[in-house]
């Protein structure tokens, strides 16, 4: 619907040489502008449900899945909402991509250089990773993984995530003394064993997990993990060891 207003005397001056101005009459047609479209989650949706309904796709089918028609019927919005947020269905998957690194390159990134006394406690830290989704999503590692299989655009991401992963872990262990062979060897250990668990899709009770856990930390440190350090780790993961 629009709106028409008649702008009485609406003057437009033109100082070209020899022109008198001009005094215009004339309707000036606008289009109201719902609440709804200033808002990012109105009737056209927001960028994050878009790119939450694509994440969810990809987890649950494959990048095959990951189609802009498909996404628009499970979120009960017009096709055509789409192009509000995204240019075409290789932005949203390149926002996806992104996700992904931010989320669980950068989150092993950060806890490899979060503060700890001993390296079996810097070592926990990274532990966090696995045992806490918010920090790293292993069925997305293993969606964007599968991914890699028929692209070789997402497995040069893939591998350039391994690489900066892997040289989070090393400069870890040189931060605790190691020198830089056996830093780097000790990471790709710690790395390569949790891609394996996820790449097999290990289950693993969470009980029998936290037990495995200071042997864990004692093979890949050379150190084990002081009672105290394991009582706080237990305690982030709402874990209580059997008396």
């Amino acid at each position: 619907m629009y709106t028409c207003v008649n702008l009485q005397s609406t003057i437009v001056f033109l100082f070209d040489i020899g022109v008198h101005p001009l005094v215009a009459q004339r309707p000036i047609c606008y289009e109201p502008v719902m609440e709804a479209t200033l808002n990012d989650t109105g009737w056209r949706g927001s960028q994050e449900g878009w790119l939450e309904a694509a994440y969810q796709a990809l987890l649950e089918s494959g990048v095959d899945s990951v189609k802009i028609l498909p996404l628009a019927k499970k979120l009960n919005l017009s096709r055509t909402s789409f192009y509000w947020f995204f240019k075409d269905r290789e932005e949203l998957l390149a926002a996806l991509v992104a996700r992904w690194r931010e989320k669980n390159t950068g989150n092993i990134v950060r806890q490899s250089e979060a503060y700890a006394e001993t390296l079996a406690e810097a070592m926990l830290n990274v532990f966090d990773c696995w045992l806490d989704s918010s920090l790293f999503d292993s069925r997305f590692e293993f969606a964007v993984r599968s991914w890699a299989l028929q692209s070789d655009e997402i497995l040069a991401e893939v591998r350039k995530a391994d690489e900066m992963r892997m040289a989070a872990l090393s400069r870890m262990f040189v931060r605790f003394g190691h020198n830089e062979n056996t830093a780097d060897v000790r990471a790709r250990t710690t790395y390569l064993v949790q891609i394996g668990y996820i790449s097999m899709q290990s289950e693993e009770d969470v009980g029998v997990r936290m037990q495995r856990i200071p042997d864990y930390i004692a093979i890949y440190t050379g150190e084990a993990p002081q009672q105290r350090e394991l009582d706080r780790f237990y305690a982030r993961h709402g874990y209580r060891p059997a008396s």
